[in-house]
């Protein structure tokens, strides 16, 4: 096969000379390939599609040289696939497997039989798709969703495209469930089209295959390629796609104001089982579709692909608010929104009931995943950000799969039962089941200010490391991001916030709705000191300390109680106080006095907000001397002043005049939140001193 190097719809990324790095070693070639097509989402999105390979191995019961299957693993992603999530099975087993198989109804068993396949000890539990790779017997397979190839797949009359496309150079296979019958369909085909280069899966994906990693490569490029060109010259015959547009886009900055504006409100109604995070996306693609003129005779039909509708639902909740609507009434656009939902949860009740089985799992979470609103963009709504996050991605995948094969024919989804059927499989139950417990944060979004160091960074890190997704912010943009570059975008954002500007933190909360959908944790730890006698403390002195801690904090209660009144969801607001607003003490009336109003707010706070649900309490710190920086300052020179000792006996002298003569540390700080907004989930207006035991701060 004539090696080609340029492609017009794909991205072709084989670099040889990293290629050549791995030797002959299959295995590392299979990875490296899985790597690389995975990164491309035109390709295949995350999580979708399967790659293998087949090596001679030396079998370690007879010594003797047998094959074996490199395949991915079940769960896992060929984008960032390693050695660690493939499966390694004796093909010959595997093969053998056709002598027990007794038919679909058997299709659940023969999965259990995978692992009397398994060669390598290591390996990762095998796919519901290990057959369809081991019953041909190429050494390297690729199992890919491609757009364009799920177009041709789920157009109407795909059979047809793909002869007028490969002529009798591809295979086609009508669609049907994984398992092991399709393995058998696809060995079944091979042997009536002998010299095939690849089949198509109707309304499912591609197979494609090669002597070597890099000819399979090329392979599933060239037939991508050719798809995509097909699809590309039948849009420019029809001039247009959808039917053209219905909605005319608002401008970028107002479908963002939009988005921040509803997303709370989106968000609150999609977690009336179950809490969920938020993503928005507005790009070209899916503003084409979502203006469209088709959008209403589309959006009810579903996705195709199975990988799209597991991650996306069978279909999405299309808004049928105005681009224009006042968003300002929050009572006002409820009363519209929440028939829509009503309407979609008992629509999904309903395919359910009408197609569940006597041992199917009880019906989950009948909230939509994607929402569409015309003019402004799409939202998504999962468990975590990552997860949806990829629902998004999967959907946008959904909508160019429309757009071509509307653009070949006429796209054609899944029949409900066959979507059913895969979304509620006892072996995609089985699946979910395995999946790690929820930490105690997970679904929470919190932000937290102060976070580019010391108290806050621990905090904030503490919010991630249990679950969280976190919007760090801090004065200092440089800090903020250096906090938060051991992190990806789906667990923490950096946002750059003056907390005494109203205008910065009403930005800071629309950034943290727009990344995650809304608020559940408030969490003011942006703090400074001053060590001051009365005589010496000025009025700017003054200002300062109550700006940031006090006026600080009243601003975020209130841009973010707002929107936690949106979500209707609760909440949580925790103050970084300190032991000085309990405790009077000499060179401190301007920074103890600030520190007493935030405890008092806290209070005020709590007894109004109750109501709502949203739980306000104060952790108050002492002596946090390490990794604090408030103690790189002159606050460290006032103290040790005022204590009569130097600054550099100051953590030894802290240390040892709490009762429990313990070093405090930022962690202790992060612990404290940590228990406000996880384990003490009834409690509010408390102040919970962490400070090692200082019985002049007890606060009863």
């Amino acid at each position: 096969m004539e090696k080609v190097k340029t492609f017009k719809y794909v991205d072709y990324l084989w670099d040889d000379e990293k290629a050549a790095s791995f030797g002959d070693d299959q295995v590392a070639l299979f990875l490296y390939r899985s790597n690389i097509l995975g990164a491309d989402l035109r390709i295949t999105n995350y999580g979708g599609g399967n790659t293998s390979c087949k090596t001679i191995e030396k079998d370690p019961l007879t010594n003797e040289e047998v094959e074996v299957m490199w395949v991915k693993g079940s769960g896992g992603d060929i984008g960032t696939l390693t050695r660690k999530g493939i499966a390694g099975l004796y093909t010959e087993r595997l093969r053998n497997l056709k002598n027990v198989y007794e038919g679909l109804a058997d299709e659940d068993r023969m999965v259990g039989l995978f692992n009397h396949c398994i060669y390598d000890l290591d390996s990762k539990a095998p796919s519901i798709d290990t057959p369809l790779h081991g019953l041909l017997p190429f050494k390297h397979i690729d199992h890919l969703h491609p757009d364009a190839l799920i177009a041709v797949a789920a157009a109407k009359d795909s059979q047809a495209v793909t002869k007028e496309i490969w002529g009798d150079t591809m295979g086609w296979v009508p669609w049907q469930k994984p398992g092991f019958d399709l393995g058998l369909q696809l060995e079944k085909c091979l042997n009536d089209n002998p010299g095939i280069r690849g089949i198509v899966l109707g309304s499912h994906g591609l197979f494609t295959w090669g002597d070597t990693s890099y000819e399979s490569y090329i392979n599933s490029l060239e037939v991508i390629e050719m798809a995509s060109e097909y699809i590309a010259k039948k849009i420019e015959e029809k001039g247009q796609v959808f039917g053209g547009q219905k909605v005319e886009s608002l401008p970028a900055e107002e479908r963002k104001e939009k988005a921040a504006q509803i997303m709370p409100l989106l968000r609150g109604l999609a977690s009336s089982e179950n809490r969920m995070v938020g993503h928005f996306t507005d790009s070209d693609v899916v503003l084409e579709y979502i203006n469209s003129n088709d959008l209403e005779r589309l959006a009810p039909l579903g996705t195709s692909c199975p990988d799209h509708f597991l991650r996306t639902k069978i279909q999405p909740l299309v808004l049928t608010l105005d681009k224009n609507e006042d968003l300002t009434d929050s009572k006002a656009i409820l009363e519209k929104l929440n028939p829509l939902f009503e309407q979609y949860r008992q629509e999904y009740k309903e395919y359910y009931e009408t197609c569940k089985h006597p041992n199917s799992p009880a019906m989950r979470d009948p909230n939509p995943v994607i929402i569409i609103y015309p003019g402004v963009g799409m939202f998504s709504f999962s468990k975590d950000k990552q997860t949806t996050r990829v629902a998004s991605e999967f959907y946008v995948n959904a909508i160019n799969v429309m757009r071509g094969a509307e653009a070949i024919s006429e796209y054609t989804s899944l029949p409900r039962q066959e979507a059913f059927d895969i979304e509620y499989w006892l072996l995609e139950e089985a699946k979910l089941q395995r999946m790690p417990k929820e930490k105690p944060l997970s679904r929470k979004v919190a932000i937290v200010t102060g976070a580019g160091g010391g108290i806050g960074q621990a905090i904030a890190d503490k919010m991630v490391a249990e679950g969280a997704v976190v919007v760090y912010t801090d004065l200092n943009t440089e800090a903020v991001e250096t906090a938060t570059s051991k992190y990806n975008k789906d667990q923490a954002v950096a946002v750059q916030c003056d907390v005494t500007s109203e205008e910065a933190i009403a930005n800071a909360f629309k950034e943290t709705v727009l990344a995650f959908g809304g608020v559940d944790i408030i969490v003011h730890s942006a703090g400074l000191a001053i060590s001051k006698s009365l005589e010496d403390t000025t009025t700017k002195d003054w200002d300062l300390l109550e700006n940031v801690l006090v006026k600080g904090q009243f601003l975020m209660s209130k841009s973010g109680v707002e929107i936690m009144k949106k979500q209707n969801l609760g909440g949580d607001i925790v103050n970084i106080a300190s032991k000085n607003g309990l405790v009077a003490g000499p060179n401190n009336v301007a920074y103890g006095t600030a520190k007493a109003a935030q405890q008092h707010m806290t209070r005020l706070l709590a007894a109004e907000l109750a109501a709502d649900k949203i739980r306000v309490n104060v952790v108050n710190p002492d002596g946090v001397i390490v990794g604090s920086k408030i103690w790189e300052g002159s606050w460290a020179e006032g103290r040790a002043k005022a204590n009569g000792i130097t600054v550099e006996e100051l953590p030894a002298f802290y240390a040892k005049r709490n009762l429990l003569n313990e070093i405090i540390l930022p962690e202790d700080i992060a612990n404290g939140v940590f228990a406000c907004v996880a384990i003490l989930d009834k409690s509010t207006g408390n102040i919970i001193n962490v400070d090692g035991g200082m019985a002049n701060a007890f606060p009863r």
